[in-house]
């Protein structure tokens, strides 16, 4: 018998990574606050272009996202033809690892990152490599004594998830500039709606050839399920990315919904609102119950507990009421739990859920 294909290096390596849960038995009113969505969800101006856009699913979708790429250039005031779009930004953090990672090559990322930074690295031959945190926030100083010459690309989320902490324009100036030729730093914007007034890097990655910048529709858009995500940077990258790019990644419907709902500054702006509204009186609510949460800018804040059995404790009771969170073991953080911000509603249910359980221990 001959004998099966091996797979390249490093992909065993890989662990699987674990989406929030969805579903608790006996429960049919479930609050899903697992996975960070928005919980208004989609805009109706994105419904209504998506539905319109399902007539023509026979026909194949434009390759190169000229629509979506001219809504983000005119939202943000960039360059469009220095804009990429992909199946959420995953695939865009996957192709910066293709493209720029190899055998023998390092992807460095800090102590709490995103899982999916890891399974680029090793899916592309290269290996993770991450530098401690401060107290849950990125320590620039220890980034810096982490990079080496095979550091290829250095991954930052700001605000980061899992931990909601976020790293100030000057320090993420300093990182920046304390990077050798050739290494590349990777603003993840996924959250970076949610802070006001706040660019998540695009003006850095617009005046610099060593920065560049992802974003994602799936958050403050609501679009999680049709996976629309972009990437901006220098047009050397974006030429490079696109040849590894497949020619239809986005179908009609998703491309159709992005840029409705890029376009629907109001919806935008109200969700940023609540959110904001929620956020602090989660944070209050968790602090009134002397349960630790630093300050977050995202639409999650992180709950830490006395120990991972408190932790799990709450976690337990919390899916008993029919409420989901997410317990980050997976990232080096368990004696926590991430919640998502819901709407009036949810965060109620949530804060009372909480203190019922605070009021049995």
């Amino acid at each position: 018998m001959q004998a099966a294909p091996q797979p390249q290096p490093g992909i065993l390596d890989i662990e699987l990574y674990q989406g929030g849960a969805s579903k608790v038995a006996g429960h049919d009113d479930v609050l899903k606050l697992s996975s960070n969505e928005n919980p208004v969800g989609a805009p109706e101006s994105a419904r209504a272009a998506a539905r319109a856009a399902a007539e023509a699913m026979h026909l194949y979708p434009n390759t190169d996202h000229a629509g979506l790429r001219a809504a983000i250039a005119e939202v943000h005031e960039l360059d469009a033809d220095r804009i990429i779009c992909g199946v959420g930004s995953d695939e865009i953090i996957h192709l910066l690892c293709q493209a720029y990672v190899g055998p023998g090559d390092e992807v460095l990322y800090p102590q709490y990152g995103f899982l999916m930074y890891a399974i680029s690295a090793r899916a592309a031959g290269g290996t993770p490599v991450t530098a401690p945190e401060r107290d849950r926030i990125v320590d620039v100083d220890a980034m810096l004594a982490a990079v080496t010459d095979r550091t290829r690309l250095v991954f930052l989320a700001n605000p980061a998830n899992p931990t909601a902490t976020m790293l100030g324009g000057q320090d993420v100036v300093r990182l920046a500039d304390g990077l050798p030729d050739g290494c590349l730093l990777v603003l993840d914007g996924a959250y970076a709606e949610f802070v006001e007034d706040f660019d998540g890097g695009l003006g850095l990655a617009e005046a610099r050839e060593n920065v560049f910048v992802t974003r994602t529709f799936s958050k403050m858009y609501g679009l999680g399920g049709l996976r629309v995500g972009w990437g901006y940077g220098a047009r050397a990258i974006i030429d490079v990315l696109n040849r590894l790019r497949g020619p239809f990644n986005l179908s009609n419907v998703a491309l159709a919904a992005a840029e409705a709902a890029m376009r629907d500054r109001d919806f935008a702006d109200r969700c940023f609102a609540e959110n904001a509204e929620q956020r602090d009186r989660l944070r209050a609510g968790l602090l009134s119950l002397g349960i630790a949460c630093d300050p977050s800018s995202a639409n999650f804040v992180l709950a830490r507990f006395a120990s991972e059995a408190e932790a799990l404790a709450c976690d337990a009771f919390l899916k008993s009421q029919g409420v989901i969170v997410r317990h980050p073991r997976s990232y080096g953080l368990p004696d926590c739990l991430r919640m998502t911000v819901g709407d009036v509603a949810g965060t109620t249910r949530l804060l009372d859920a909480l203190a019922a359980w605070r009021a049995q221990t």
